[in-house]
């Protein structure tokens, strides 16, 4: 399992490495999928209260980490490029090197109202 995935779950939702990478494999499990799987750790997020949303395609290197921050300076984030997951905790990312060039295909935000469900893509979002 990539370990940056299992590295922003738990910053962005306050529990150890361990403590996500067993909630992954059982979620895994549960789905009969491997825990590393996007569809795992997105189903993950979604029951935890995080919503996702695709960034548009149309300027590729527009936006980068470090300017997704500037853009969304509230609240906690994972973005993921497509092979690197980041957490991102009101206006800072969090990694175990400077990501902040990297570009972003997608991210997920935190709101407590939205749970639950399979996950499934829904819409593009233009970054401000």
């Amino acid at each position: 399992m990539p370990d940056c995935v299992i590295r922003a779950l738990a910053i962005i939702l306050d529990k150890t490495w361990y403590e996500i990478y067993d909630d992954l494999y059982l979620v895994g499990r549960e789905e009969a999928s491997v825990s590393c799987h996007d569809d795992v750790w997105g189903l993950y997020l979604r029951m935890n209260g995080f919503e996702p949303f695709l960034l548009p395609e149309t300027c590729p290197r527009c936006t980068t980490i470090r300017n997704f921050t500037k853009y969304y300076p509230k609240g906690k984030y994972v973005i993921g490029t497509g092979s690197h997951a980041v957490a991102v905790v009101d206006g800072d990312y969090y990694d175990s090197w400077d990501s902040g060039e990297e570009v972003p295909s997608f991210f997920w935000r935190q709101n407590n109202e939205f749970k639950g469900g399979k996950f499934t893509w829904p819409r593009t979002i233009t970054v401000r």
